[in-house]
């Protein structure tokens, strides 16, 4: 048995991991948006060999983006997620094709033939994959979005784990995830390997603190978000702040978030999330868009990273006002617009450079597990092997855990591991 790294090997964005045993089974196949100064695209390495199944953990494009590509050409194999992820990287996909001008590396018929193979696992239920079996799935609750999945394939006497992106303290849309005991090989993401998340209820009132002071001195607060998950949380939040000025939710947001409201399950409380987007108004026009900023008000917009969507509109529409500010709540992937504005307070709009002269602050709120919860994962888990991808330093967690005694590596992309 073995493992191929096509994506995500020392870098955050495209993951792609092919398990090949008794099945070939692929676990996520995403895109790198932004990926270099261009800002084009960065893709998985391609397939050489059809395979049996392909499992997508989660609906963020850098994890199922190119997932399409799948289907382009050869026999179809089931895609294998929880509904919401289904659902979810449906509507993402369509949007990325959308931005794209269609200018993917996948036909339109490719894409179709994904959401025809669609096969919806529930958490906690075990499913053998192809029809003579040899390899048990079974997904859990990785708590980071809704329907976001830890895989666990059971194979030949191992035990394979692969936890996509996941988060073990609770947030207000989740319940955090639990780790996988007895594990053989372990795929780790590294995104927080460095470093902890600082205390969520200090930073929820300095969060909170600092959106008044920003309303009351008469500005608006921009709060660039990724429209699955995070805008629904900062809706969530910013609704109990019981502010009374306008808060309002743009771009893809809003079809996400009727999305989820449709799989309430998913949700570590929907009713609370219910009256949240029910209090919110949704930004249904430009002349809306244009309204919003016309007294003090707070704007949860796609996109997170500002790589496009209607947050970049409102942020020049701001620039210049010293009263109003941006606040980011996510991680930025080197080279995108959010990681250029918190660097050097510039963006780039249709490849010319715009400085932005605007307060920018940043508030950790990620939905990705921190240094210590990772070792916490790890030592639950008490894997044989552990794999660590997905993060910018790879490397340097994995040497960390060698000293602590794991087998532990960091592959380069095309790489492959034994098992």
């Amino acid at each position: 048995m073995e493992l191929t790294f096509l994506g995500g090997a020392r870098e955050v964005g495209r993951s792609g991991v092919l398990f090949s045993g008794k099945k070939r089974v692929l676990l996520d196949y995403g895109v790198k948006l932004n990926g270099d100064s261009e800002g084009k695209p960065d893709f998985p390495l391609k397939l050489r060999k059809p395979i049996d199944a392909y499992i997508m953990s989660h609906a963020h494009l850098d994890h199922s983006g190119l997932a399409p590509a799948l289907y382009d050409g050869v026999p179809p194999m089931p895609c294998l997620a929880t509904y919401p992820t289904q659902a979810l990287s449906e509507m993402l996909i369509t949007d990325y094709i959308k931005i794209a001008k269609g200018k993917v590396p996948f036909s339109r018929s490719a894409f179709k033939r994904l959401v025809q193979n669609f096969f919806p696992v529930m958490y906690e239920r075990e499913l053998e994959i192809g029809t003579h079996g040899g390899v048990k799935l079974t997904l859990h609750d990785a708590g980071h979005i809704p329907g976001a999945a830890i895989s666990e394939l059971v194979t030949e006497g191992k035990r394979i784990v692969y936890t996509g992106d996941f988060k073990m303290q609770d947030m207000l849309m989740h319940t955090g995830a639990q780790p996988v005991k007895d594990v053989d090989v372990l795929i780790t993401e590294s995104t927080y390997s460095d470093r902890e998340h600082p205390d969520r209820k200090d930073l929820e009132q300095q969060f909170r603190e600092d959106i008044l002071r920003t309303l009351e001195s008469g500005g608006s607060v921009l709060l660039p978000a990724f429209a699955v998950g995070r805008s629904q949380e900062l809706a969530m939040l910013v609704y109990q702040f019981g502010l009374d000025v306008p808060i309002y939710l743009d771009g893809m947001a809003k079809g996400a978030s009727e999305v989820i409201l449709q799989y309430p399950k998913y949700v570590r409380d929907p009713h609370a999330l219910s009256e949240a987007l029910g209090a919110v108004e949704w930004v249904e026009s430009p002349a809306q868009r244009r309204a919003a900023l016309d007294a003090p008000s707070v704007i949860i917009s796609t996109a997170g990273m500002l790589s496009g969507g209607p947050a970049i509109n409102y942020l020049l529409r701001m620039n210049g006002n010293q009263h109003s500010k941006i606040i980011f709540t996510g991680y930025c992937v080197e080279g995108t617009n959010g990681w250029h504005l918190m660097r050097s307070h510039k963006i780039n709009v249709e490849k010319e450079w715009v400085k932005i002269d605007l307060p920018i602050k940043y508030y950790d709120f990620s939905a990705h597990a921190g240094r210590s919860d990772l070792l916490k994962f790890i030592e639950a888990a008490s894997p044989e092997k552990i794999i660590c991808m997905h993060g910018d330093k790879c490397e340097e967690f994995a040497a960390g855990l060698a000293e602590k005694g794991y087998d532990a590596q960091a592959p380069k992309m095309g790489e492959t591991v034994q098992i």
